[in-house]
């Protein structure tokens, strides 16, 4: 219904008007650094702005197979990161739930690759392109974690959540005003902005504020390990309300993902009583 650049420019609008009361800042929290102010920008430049681009833009020159086991990779880049930059130690368990991460939505990827459309922009001169910008959007959503936890040891969630969004109005305020002074506003059917609303508010308040306010007391490598629910509860979406199939290797694929995030997640001193 919206083009892309129009879409993410309402979404960072009305998810601004939201969170207007969360840009304040707390009595009890400290003045802004220079150094928090170009986190905040590159939370929001990488995070929002430059993964919206390289996703979209490479899904449509790579196929479909190619994207999901790219972006399989997002838990190992966190964990990686995290190690470099944020200078983590990452458990052994860890490194196992992130391989296992990668191998079940890797495994899912494969079972779930629909046949080629004729015509489709996946010809082998564009995949390489393709594939470089994806791999581009998995180390851009791998910096919104590492950033993100940084940035959790100096503001608080609901002013990381409503800053980072600030900057990503700012940011597609030039393409949305460019879009909107064509667009046919008129034609959009009431249902559509419910909807948009709702997007709205999930994707710039609610899920924000949950990921900063997990990351608080989680290590980015292990919240990392989470990306793999965004697959899983996608394609679970597919089957419980559009009434996709799922087949016995789609299940596998869960059933390996979901053991990655056990195995990063599982408390230490149970693994030692288990040990034990």
């Amino acid at each position: 219904v919206f083009p892309v650049f129009l879409l993410a420019w309402l979404r960072f609008g009305i998810g601004g008007v939201a969170m207007a009361h969360w840009l304040r800042k707390p009595a009890d929290e400290p003045p802004l650094t220079r150094q928090t102010r170009g986190l905040v920008f590159l939370e929001s430049f990488l995070g929002n702005f430059l993964f919206t681009v390289f996703m979209i833009s490479g899904v449509k020159l790579t196929t479909a197979v190619s994207a999901g086991v790219i972006m399989a990779a997002i838990p190992a880049a966190v964990a990686l990161l995290s190690w470099l930059f944020l200078r983590e130690r990452i458990a052994p368990r860890v490194w196992a739930g992130v391989a296992c991460a990668v191998l079940g939505i890797g495994l899912l990827s494969l079972s779930a690759s629909p046949p080629a459309a004729p015509g489709a922009a996946q010809a082998q001169g564009t995949s390489w392109l393709g594939n470089l910008l994806l791999i581009g959007a998995v180390l851009c959503e791998a910096s919104y974690a590492v950033i993100g936890k940084k940035l959790t040891g100096a503001l608080g969630p609901r002013r990381i959540s409503a800053l980072i969004n600030l900057w990503g109005l700012l940011l597609t305020t030039p393409f949305g005003l460019w879009l909107a002074w064509r667009f046919d506003f008129a034609a959009v059917a009431p249902g559509m902005w419910v909807l948009l609303l709702f997007y709205a508010l999930a994707a710039c308040m609610w899920t924000v504020w949950l990921w900063m306010t997990g990351l608080k007391s989680v290590p980015a490598a292990q919240a990392g390990v989470f990306t793999v629910m965004l697959p899983i509860s996608a394609a679970l979406i597919g089957v419980l309300v559009l009434g996709e199939p799922l087949s016995g290797a789609q299940l596998a694929a869960f059933a390996v993902a979901l053991a990655g995030v056990l195995l990063a997640t599982l408390p230490s001193r149970a693994a030692l009583r288990v040990g034990r």
